[in-house]
């Protein structure tokens, strides 16, 4: 199966069949390499990937950018995980995203890849989470977003609601979640936009892994059809820490 990306050079280089196997989620390495052009990752720093699932955006920080990573997951059985990571260079732990084992300042960057719509939309989160960065530590997510924020549109649309449910109130637009960081005061934020390709590439990754199972009907490909890329994408969010 060709999984190769023009924009994603870094990602090109890992199989597909690999990539496929460790599915939780949409295009990680694509999500991850597109947030990576807003933070500036260095050999030796440590950083905290939250919400790793199976380990293969851990792995793909470790070897591209030569980073120390800690795979931190409360699904996916750390021994498990590092069987299949099978990298030096990870550490991976289960843990809940709300009670994490760290000391106060201890990373230079946290990355979150399609995990943040599940607990970052609390307005509390965010100085939790950056107690866990140095002073001008980076924090980097990527999380499915919306074109237009629920409110606005008066409901979830019936295409999404029907596959997700109530779980799309976490799907917010860019500018919302600008605002939502500069006016804590606690980061700068650096990044905040919309994929232009976000849609379009979730959809070619929902189909390749419905193919890979062997799935003659696939939700998420229904709705991303029936959205047709006039709500659905993803956010890309880079933030220091002051």
């Amino acid at each position: 199966m060709d999984l190769r990306h023009d924009s994603c050079p870094r990602s090109n280089g890992y199989d597909a069949d690999w990539l496929l196997a460790r599915d939780m989620g949409p295009n990680p390495l694509w999500l991850l390499e597109d947030l990576a052009r807003d933070l500036d990752l260095r050999p030796g720093m440590r950083v905290l990937d939250l919400g790793s699932g199976k380990g293969a955006t851990s792995v793909f920080l470790a070897r591209e950018f030569g980073v120390q990573v800690w795979a931190a997951d409360l699904w996916v059985d750390p021994t498990e995980a590092a069987a299949s990571i099978g990298s030096p260079d990870v550490v991976t732990l289960k843990a809940e995203a709300h009670t994490l084992p760290f000391a106060e300042s201890y990373f230079d960057a946290i990355v979150c890849i399609d995990a943040w719509e599940y607990f970052g939309t609390a307005d509390h989160y965010l100085a939790y989470i950056t107690s866990f960065l140095k002073p001008g530590g980076q924090l980097g997510v990527a999380t499915p977003a919306m074109t237009k924020e629920v409110r606005e549109l008066g409901g979830i649309p019936e295409h999404i609601r029907k596959v997700v449910g109530w779980e799309a109130l976490g799907w917010h637009t860019a500018g919302w979640w600008r605002f939502q960081w500069e006016v804590t005061e606690l980061v700068d934020v650096t990044a905040a936009r919309l994929q232009e390709n976000g849609w379009s590439d979730w959809l070619r990754w929902s189909r390749a892994v419905a193919e890979y199972r062997d799935e003659r009907r696939s939700g998420v490909v229904e709705m991303l059809e029936a959205d047709n890329g006039q709500y659905l994408t993803f956010a890309i969010l880079a933030a220091r820490k002051r």
